[in-house]
């Protein structure tokens, strides 16, 4: 019994030995986290210090005596609407700024309208009114959200109309100045808002139009990488040099991509026109050409797959696909470089990519050979597995077409720049510095003229 129960003391002890050593270890882990989030995206320090300022000038209604006076314990709404409007990009801010603002304004008319009009039979009826109007008000807007539009971009404004009229109709029942209490939480409100939006545009802003741009050249640019490496990786033989595997793993943040890519076309389209970006700059464009870019990513899952496949084609099978192969999966993949340099740098591609036009001439040279003597005397394993990997290239050289036509597309939605315009511009460029350097030999020449000297005898 007694050795029992010195057991049950040891392991006791032991468990609390470990559990007091994981608290240290995320203790001391813990700072190098925050540093290391701060360094992934250092706008994150920049937001948080703006969210703090916000929250701050606002809060001045509660400190100083003259503007507490103005508006009670209502000045609670002004910090309540920061912390929930403030956003990291400007076009989200916008959005919850815009929406709370507006749908505030025209639930508080309507609280009070409906209080007005609950009065007039009498005070016998007026709760039975109040609570009919609530109800239909709340059921109708209520399933207005269900409309896919309206979900995705009036979402928190519906919610925040339901609330304010609730609250302003509700509490009117037994406050008798329902005008004053809702001016009071309307002004609040939008102070609030205004506050939150001048902070967010005007002090270091985050622009979502920017993110989503990037977003778009950096997946492009990373299915190419992936399909520059693939054909040393696949077809590589014993002592050959190793590829660069970070570049062969970069594709799969392409896949998770949709739902920030939805997130981040909803914010732009509240951002005004700022940097490259005109107004009304065609956002829904990027989405269709990140739906592209992913279902490419899904034909690259599946090439990566068999890089690192149990069952291979031989040296001598994946040989005689070899050239084809490479030469279609490098030009694919410079094709999709080109690609994703014109969307960064906001230029017009290329009508007829030369990297396309050799894809096109790599697959029909790989269609020819699957047709001929691929099969002979060849094991059925192999066959399957050397034909599954010429197939998805073939694939993919079909999404990078599509890629191509929707990047051509956004060109000229966009307005991008053209290279001839690049070349007039250099050009001027060129011919003004050279008339300055003309310019200044001739004034050299008025300065500084010559002088002859004549001797007479």
């Amino acid at each position: 019994m007694g050795l029992a129960s010195e057991t049950q003391k040891t392991e006791g002890w032991e468990s609390i030995k470990a559990l007091v050593g994981k608290m240290r270890t995320k203790v001391t882990e813990f700072p190098g986290k925050i540093k290391k989030l701060g360094q992934d995206d250092p706008r994150r320090i920049v937001h948080s210090l703006k969210v703090g300022l916000a929250i701050t000038l606002v809060s001045l209604f509660y400190y100083f005596d003259p503007l507490y006076v103005g508006f009670g314990s209502s000045a609670m709404w002004a910090v309540l609407t920061v912390v929930v409007v403030f956003e990291f990009s400007v076009g989200a801010t916008l959005g919850k700024g815009l929406n709370r603002g507006l749908a505030t304004f025209l639930a508080g008319s309507l609280g009070f309208g409906a209080h007005h009009l609950a009065t007039l039979p009498g005070e016998k009826f007026q709760p039975i009114l109040l609570g009919f109007f609530v109800f239909l008000l709340a059921t109708t807007v209520s399933f207005i959200r269900f409309f896919p539009r309206m979900k995705a971009r009036y979402d928190y404004g519906l919610v925040i109309f339901i609330l304010t009229f609730c609250l302003i109709s509700v509490s009117g029942y037994r406050d008798e100045e329902v005008l004053e209490l809702a001016h009071k939480r309307v002004s609040t409100i939008l102070i609030g808002g205004f506050t939150a939006l001048f902070v967010c545009i005007f002090i270091c802003p985050v622009w979502a139009g920017d993110d989503l741009h990037n977003l778009a050249a950096n997946n492009i640019e990373k299915l190419a990488n992936f399909l520059e490496e693939f054909g040393d990786e696949y077809f590589k033989e014993s002592g050959d040099r190793e590829s660069n595997k970070a570049s062969l793993q970069g594709y799969k943040s392409v896949l998770n991509s949709k739902q920030n890519e939805e997130s981040l076309v909803n914010f732009a389209r509240w951002e005004p026109r700022h940097g490259r970006f005109r107004f009304r700059h065609p956002w829904k464009q990027y989405q269709k050409i990140g739906s592209l870019t992913r279902h490419c990513a899904y034909r690259v899952e599946a090439l990566n797959g068999y890089l690192n496949s149990d069952v291979k084609a031989s040296v001598e099978t994946r040989g005689k696909i070899k050239e084809a192969c490479m030469k279609l999966s490098s030009e694919s993949g410079k094709a999709l470089n080109e690609l994703a340099l014109a969307v960064r740098t906001m230029t017009q591609p290329p009508s007829e990519c030369p990297h396309i036009a050799k894809s096109k001439n790599a697959a029909n040279s790989l269609k020819s050979l699957l047709k001929t003597g691929l099969c002979k005397d060849i094991d059925l394993q192999e066959i399957v597995a050397v034909a599954t990997v010429a197939s998805l290239l073939l694939d993919v050289l079909s999404c990078t077409e599509k890629i191509s036509e929707s990047v051509h597309e956004l060109a000229s939605l966009a307005r991008f720049k053209g290279v001839e315009d690049d070349q007039v511009a250099d050009g001027e460029k060129k011919l003004n510095q050279k008339g300055e350097v003309n310019n200044k030999s001739c004034s050299n020449s008025i300065e500084q003229p010559n002088h002859h000297v004549i001797t007479i005898d």
